[in-house]
């Protein structure tokens, strides 16, 4: 039986809640509208629920012309989704140095509000190139404000292994990947080199080392020890910790769960555990 892609993961902006969906385009830069949105803060730093885990409770919403954001306590904004001013603003994304432009005065507001620290929402416009790590990426590879690549591949079976080991059953949101992948072997993903979904072809050139955003419940922006303690104790490579693989995709075209996961080589697993 092959592997197949189960869920479909979009992050409009940068470590705000996500959206699932059936199926989805996928552009040069990755899964369409992709963390295509990012907070930063006052001295233009990009903002994540490492430093602001209540940034998990903004949820967002795509319509065919706006980026909609809400909380329970604030009520909704809209935004266009196609914006044709705002400023020019140098974001840092770690070391990447990232060309964006303001959004909204009133949008800014209403987060700072919300987060209760001052913040701006800036969004990567399509003609800006930010590239990918070269030790992992070709000269072409793109992306847009992700930390590092344009997708994140985990495994159902991976995360039962691990939630049968915690004793828990966290969601799969915690680990906000992009695409899930069901009917396989718990990280065989770890092995996986080459891939094909719907005749977009993937690379899977690094591990994906995890941070304390899985700590945090998506529904009440508390955190916890877990899933780090277990992480740790079996997922523990070089002083990191790791679950799920970043990958690159060769290809723009269209994605849709359901689809036969084609893997087309494979190689030594990645962490080495």
């Amino acid at each position: 039986m092959l592997p197949v892609l189960t869920d479909i993961y979009i992050y409009p902006v940068k470590s705000l809640a996500g959206i699932r969906v059936t199926s989805w385009p996928v552009n040069e830069k990755g899964l369409l509208h992709d963390r295509k949105w990012m907070l930063i803060d006052s001295n233009n730093q990009f903002l994540s629920q490492r430093r602001v885990p209540k940034m998990v409770l903004i949820k967002t919403e795509l319509t065919e012309t706006e980026l909609i954001l809400s909380t329970a306590r604030s009520g909704s904004i809209s935004l266009a989704l196609f914006p044709s001013s705002g400023s020019e603003i140098i974001s840092s994304i770690w070391s990447d140095q990232c060309l964006s432009r303001t959004l909204s005065k009133k949008a800014d507001q209403w987060l700072s509000d919300f987060l209760e620290m001052e913040c701006k929402l800036v969004y990567q416009p399509d003609e800006v190139i930010r590239s990918v790590d070269p030790d992992y990426a070709s000269a072409t590879d793109k992306v847009n404000f992700s930390d590092g690549f344009p997708f994140l591949i985990t495994s159902d079976a991976s995360l039962n292994s691990l939630n049968q080991a915690m004793g828990l059953q966290l969601p799969m949101q915690r680990f906000r990947p992009n695409l899930v992948i069901s009917q396989c072997e718990s990280y065989a993903e770890d092995s996986w080199r080459e891939i094909t979904i719907n005749n977009i072809g993937f690379r899977l050139p690094k591990p994906c080392s995890r941070c304390s955003v899985p700590t945090i419940d998506t529904e009440t922006a508390e955190t916890s020890k877990e899933p780090l303690t277990t992480l740790n104790r079996l997922r523990k490579w070089n002083k990191q910790v790791y679950f799920g693989q970043n990958a690159l995709h060769n290809n723009a075209g269209e994605l849709s769960i359901n689809s036969t996961v084609e893997i087309n080589l494979t190689g030594s697993k990645q962490p080495p555990l």
